[in-house]
């Protein structure tokens, strides 16, 4: 939204005193030209920004000018930055009220043209990201894992493994990593001496300690993510492979979305297709989907599942 971007390019400006519109721009993954756009409107806004040209030039307030987004904490950014980033927090309650509290700071200190846009966009907006049959699940100890992460302070934790298996942990924590809702993080475990991922909504308890630690300089909480991403999926591909052969016809291959195809076989009208559905009783659940679209051809006990299940449905309903 371009009104984040007006806000963020306050929030630069006045904690660098100076940036480069080049600068603004990568930082706020936008053009040199957007950048522009919006001091413009930030200055016929009533806000005194500066252009200087030059090696040393840069876009800056007026000296003696402020905003007083110095009001805001180091929470208050971070806050704002997850929500940036479209990282849900209001399921939270203490995370809600942070958030509310730290816009309504911001509130106040936009000019007036601003305040209107916003009331409007407050009456006439509404997110709702919940559910509809389920609940939310809470993380009771969300806000003391992003405490121990932002202020680099070691957790000791207890945690509850798959099998039911609990065990305490004293961790360095390396960041946290937000997936479809799911926080996870990433942390060098003391235990077995090697850096793990937690599952947040796992760990039971947690204990904030004074102790320092030092994350390694060539560590990059995106390229570990991603590795171990990479690893579990191939993981999961070799542990879990169970191939199915569905004939269908080629126009219909469209219709295919999500599956993991191993090999395709092209004759005339007719495709081929060898699909991994990784179980036998993935293959059961999933495979309805594929019936009114493709031939089941092999394994033969699949083939047999779906003929028995439709010969029981056309029972049912003849």
């Amino acid at each position: 939204m371009r009104l984040h971007r007006l806000i963020a390019i306050l929030l630069l400006v006045e904690s660098r005193g100076k940036m480069k519109a080049n600068d603004l721009a990568l930082a706020l993954e936008t053009s040199i030209r957007s950048i522009y756009r919006d001091i413009d409107v930030l200055a016929e806004a009533g806000i005194p920004l500066l252009s200087t040209p030059g090696p040393n030039g840069g876009i800056s307030l007026m000296e003696g000018y402020t905003v007083n987004l110095n009001q805001l904490h180091g929470e208050d950014v971070i806050n704002l930055y997850l929500t940036g980033m479209g990282i849900y927090t209001g399921g939270h309650t203490h995370s809600g009220l942070k958030l509310k509290t730290t816009l309504l700071k911001l509130e106040k200190t936009l000019p007036a043209s601003y305040q209107t846009d916003i009331q409007k966009a407050q009456r006439r907006f509404y997110f709702d990201d919940t559910p509809w049959w389920t609940e939310r699940l809470e993380i009771p100890c969300l806000e003391s894992i992003r405490t121990a992460v932002w202020r680099s302070q070691k957790l000791q934790i207890e945690y509850h493994k798959m099998n039911g298996e609990v065990t305490c942990r004293k961790l360095q924590p390396y960041g946290l990593v937000v997936k479809k809702e799911e926080w996870y993080l990433i942390a060098y475990c003391e235990v077995v001496e090697q850096i793990r991922t937690f599952k947040c909504e796992r760990i039971a308890s947690t204990q904030l300690l004074e102790e320092e630690y030092v994350i390694p300089q060539d560590f990059s909480l995106e390229e570990h993510w991603k590795q171990q991403g990479q690893a579990f999926k191939q993981s999961c591909k070799e542990e879990e492979v169970y191939p199915i052969v569905i004939r269908m016809d080629k126009r219909r291959e469209a219709s295919l979305h999500g599956v993991e195809i191993m090999n395709r076989l092209e004759e005339g009208d007719q495709i081929t297709l060898i699909v991994n559905m990784y179980s036998y009783k993935s293959a059961c659940t999933n495979v309805w989907g594929m019936l009114g679209q493709s031939e089941i051809v092999e394994p033969l006990e699949l083939r047999q599942y779906v003929k028995e299940q439709v010969n029981l449905l056309h029972r049912i309903y003849n």
